[in-house]
């Protein structure tokens, strides 16, 4: 877990969530607690238990269902512990997951049922005196979502957490996390946010951050301009760029990096980056800061010049 959870901190993840299943996972925590240098969240269902031994193992935050936690006094019970703690607890809906009393009336989810079913979440903490609150309203349906999260900061305001659930594998649930979190975050709303992805959760991360950069909201790693190819194009432009993003993958300062095929947008894209590739026959030229600085170079090395001159650029930068 620990190995898993520094492979996502240098992907640029900056909270972690694990599922605490029972309380031997529960025992683990101080242990991950311990190892890591970015705040923990508990994943908590069903068992009151593994929140209270979560609280104590010094988690940062409580992703917790009230839901399936029926028994009053143990809700309580977690939100004393929490406040003790001064710790968070984020409470919320999902549309997998709703109880049948917030579904319509055909049996499906809905925005107005997620938030019906979030807020008696809140208001039972509310009642408790705990308003340490972060909302979830994640649906697999990018324009339910989108309406759920609208609607509910005309209700309470509290911060968001956002995502489009179970969104599939990386090339789809990409597209709709980018459509779905890109509206949201456009319009202001989303606090942290979450890209949920079938496969490696690394590539969670970097679907997020490119998300996030995308709208200015984030600057971190090498942000790529890269051209879409057409019949001016006379190097393998894709081979290139694949090369490039696989080599330099390790870059965490903000960079932009123009690799485009001709010169027709090329000259203006490769002056306006930090580094810049524009093709030619066979060859092209790297630019630096605007400046063309290696000429005709071949198109068999352009992928290690390129990542050569992006590390030395960065070296020199940061002395």
């Amino acid at each position: 877990t620990v190995s898993q959870i520094e492979r996502l901190q240098q992907a640029g993840c900056e909270i972690v969530r694990v599922a605490v299943p029972d309380l031997e996972a529960s025992k683990a925590l101080p242990r991950i607690k311990e190892r890591i240098s970015i705040p923990l969240v508990a994943d908590i269902h069903f068992d009151h238990r593994l929140a209270l031994a979560s609280i104590d193992a010094g988690v940062d935050k409580l992703r917790l269902n009230p839901g399936n936690i029926t028994d009053p006094k143990k809700i309580t019970q977690v939100v004393q512990a929490a406040k003790e703690a001064g710790i968070p607890i984020r409470v919320g809906a999902n549309s997998g997951s709703l109880a049948k009393e917030f579904l319509d009336s055909d049996g499906h989810a809905s925005a107005e049922g997620m938030i019906e079913s979030a807020l008696r979440e809140v208001r039972l903490l509310e009642d408790l005196n705990f308003t340490e609150i972060v909302i979830s309203l994640k649906g697999t349906d990018v324009p339910m979502t989108i309406a759920a999260y609208r609607e509910i900061v005309q209700e309470v305001d509290y911060p968001l957490h956002i995502g489009i659930t179970e969104a599939g594998t990386p090339w789809g649930g990409t597209i709709k996390s980018a459509v779905g979190l890109g509206i949201l975050l456009a319009e202001g709303l989303g606090d942290t946010l979450r890209v949920s992805l079938t496969g490696d959760p690394v590539e969670e991360v970097r679907v997020a951050y490119e998300i996030l950069r995308s709208l200015g909201l984030r600057e971190r790693g090498i942000t790529y301009r890269v051209c879409p190819t057409c019949g001016r194009t006379e190097i393998d432009l894709l081979t290139i760029a694949q090369s490039v993003q696989q080599e330099l993958t390790d870059v965490m300062e903000a960079l932009t990096v123009a690799l485009m095929g001709c010169v027709v947008n090329g000259l203006g894209e490769a002056r306006d980056a930090d580094i810049g590739l524009v093709g030619g026959r066979g060859n092209g030229t790297i630019y630096v800061a605007g400046e063309a600085t290696y000429h005709a170079v071949p198109e068999e090395r352009l992928a290690k010049e390129i990542v050569r001159v992006v590390r030395g650029y960065l070296k020199e930068k940061g002395s």
